[in-house]
């Protein structure tokens, strides 16, 4: 881990977006089309990311991302996005997305995802970024389980 002045904590960079699903967002089925949800994740794990290097970033890989169950027209979607690693030039960003429901009050988790960022300098470059500091039980085992999807990441392009 890197020198305590050159790193935040997962909360210093965390964000929470919400958004209304409309009916342009919505498929036949009435359920909001998958690629709205993944631009939603993009969009929140790259203020994630932003926010830690205080840099312009670009997405250079989706991990992982799974949809769990539907959101429907009218839902209120909550979008967690929060630091989990952060190596040499990259951040890993997991975040999930719930659906409530405004009537019911009734919250799900619909889908994860796992993303993953660089910052770049003035000429567009990657760069070298700060590290995070995990505090909590739960932000430590994230920056483990990170660290380990980073390195599995790293075996799989070394194949290629």
């Amino acid at each position: 881990m890197k020198n305590t002045n050159e790193v935040k904590t997962v909360k210093e960079s965390a964000v929470e977006m919400r958004n209304l699903v409309m009916p342009n967002h919505t498929n036949p089925q009435n359920s909001i089309f998958g690629g709205v949800v993944m631009s939603w994740i993009d969009m929140a794990a790259a203020m994630v990311a932003e926010r830690h290097s205080n840099r312009p970033v670009v997405t250079v890989h989706v991990d992982d991302i799974s949809f769990k169950a539907p959101i429907k027209i009218g839902d209120h979607v909550l979008i967690a996005a929060s630091l989990n690693y952060v190596g040499t030039s990259s951040m890993l960003v997991g975040v999930k997305v719930y659906a409530e429901n405004p009537f019911t009050g009734i919250t799900r988790h619909t889908t994860t995802a796992y993303l993953v960022f660089v910052a770049l300098d003035d000429i567009g470059k990657p760069l070298q970024v700060r590290g995070v500091l995990p505090e909590s039980a739960d932000e430590i085992r994230r920056f483990e389980e990170g660290r380990i999807r980073i390195e599995d990441m790293k075996k799989k392009k070394a194949k290629k």
